[in-house]
């Protein structure tokens, strides 16, 4: 029956305090919650953390979820993780790395051809190592789509702010990417 269930039944079922239906609600969203967290932190067992964080807060708080179409459960449920982890990297008070970037400057951009020959966990991996800001400002931008001014706002600082960190992980990455296709040529 609640394998069936569609979101908006769930969302219902979970703020009436039904067990069943909160083991469902942890069952269709815990993986694709942790893997979100995992995009922010570094550590797998601090992603774990955070995504039992985000449901338990989700499940305390569902009576306020609005049926908005279908997905709109995953949506709301994203925005709780997103904003946990936000919160997680204020507290560790931004690990910044230092790096001196005028080495980069004339980094050539890789070719979408070298592009697809990178594989997609090689990426994942190079993202995870940028340092907590540019990893969750390039995370909040690139991937979860928010404009620079609501980064500003999350994080506390400015829009433009924002706009410099986006392009110091850029050129990270550029970095990283054109030192890995270098290798591939050997």
């Amino acid at each position: 029956m609640y394998k069936e269930m569609d979101e908006q039944s769930l969302a219902r079922y979970c703020s009436h305090r039904d067990r069943m239906a909160e083991d469902e609600l942890y069952k269709r969203y815990a993986v694709r919650v942790n893997l979100l967290c995992r995009r922010y932190v570094k550590d797998e067992e601090e992603a774990k953390d955070l995504m039992l964080e985000t449901l338990i807060q989700a499940l305390d708080k569902i009576e306020t979820y609005n049926y908005s179409g279908k997905g709109s459960l995953y949506a709301w449920i994203r925005r709780i993780a997103i904003n946990k982890a936000i919160n997680q990297i204020k507290r560790q008070r931004w690990k910044m790395v230092l790096m001196d970037f005028r080495e980069h400057d004339n980094i050539p951009e890789p070719t979408e051809e070298e592009m697809i020959t990178i594989p997609k966990e090689k990426l994942r991996d190079w993202i995870a190592e940028l340092p907590d800001l540019r990893r969750t400002v390039f995370n909040l931008y690139c991937i979860d789509g928010y404009s620079h001014k609501e980064i500003g706002e999350m994080l506390g600082i400015s829009e433009t702010g924002s706009s410099s960190i986006l392009a110091k992980a850029r050129k990270q990455l550029k970095g990283m990417i054109n030192e890995y296709l270098k290798g591939q040529e050997r």
